[in-house]
């Protein structure tokens, strides 16, 4: 029971991990579009409209001022495709999240996420499916263990045979 217990906490952290995770993604694409947009703009402006075109009129320019520029506009324009395609990838389900969060994460914001983690309980339909899975699951690993470890280890005995030494009895015969 306190193996089940300590699982359904756990497991209730699950859907709170992974909004803290997601808010934190929204976040950074947030304010990497706040930069980028000034880029698009300048673009638009002074150019074709395609950032890959001004990186390169930077890149090629005589001024090395403008060449130093062409770093800062990749970084934030590669940056900005991450955070997209994080935003993209948990779009969906709680179910496809949470697989999301734990396979296919961008390390630095998990990490991020975690050195920052504030644990709360919160009472929604994720959180309570999430942490009796969890639990039962946990249970069920737990039992399966104990099960295989009992058989493997567990030392037979064998049973021999009782021996009765039996007293023939004499007939008694009266005569």
């Amino acid at each position: 029971m306190l193996i089940f217990t300590a699982a359904v906490m756990l497991g209730v952290q699950i859907p709170n991990f992974v909004d803290q995770y997601s808010k934190r993604v929204d976040a950074h694409a947030k304010e990497v579009n706040i930069s980028f947009n000034k880029y698009v703009e300048i673009s638009r402006k002074f150019g074709t409209g395609s950032i890959e075109a001004l990186i390169k009129k930077h890149e090629n320019s005589s001024d090395l001022t403008f060449q130093a520029e062409a770093e800062p506009i990749r970084q934030t324009y590669v940056r900005k495709k991450r955070f997209d395609a994080e935003l993209i990838a948990l779009k969906g389900s709680f179910w496809s999240q949470a697989f999301h969060v734990l396979i296919d994460s961008d390390h630095e914001i998990l990490k991020d996420t975690w050195g920052n983690y504030s644990a709360n309980v919160p009472l929604n339909s994720q959180a309570v499916v999430s942490g009796l899975s969890f639990g039962l699951l946990a249970s069920l690993l737990l039992e399966l263990f104990w099960s295989l470890f009992w058989k493997l280890f567990k030392r037979e005995r064998t049973v021999k045979p009782a021996t009765m030494k039996v007293k023939r009895a004499e007939p008694y015969i009266k005569g």
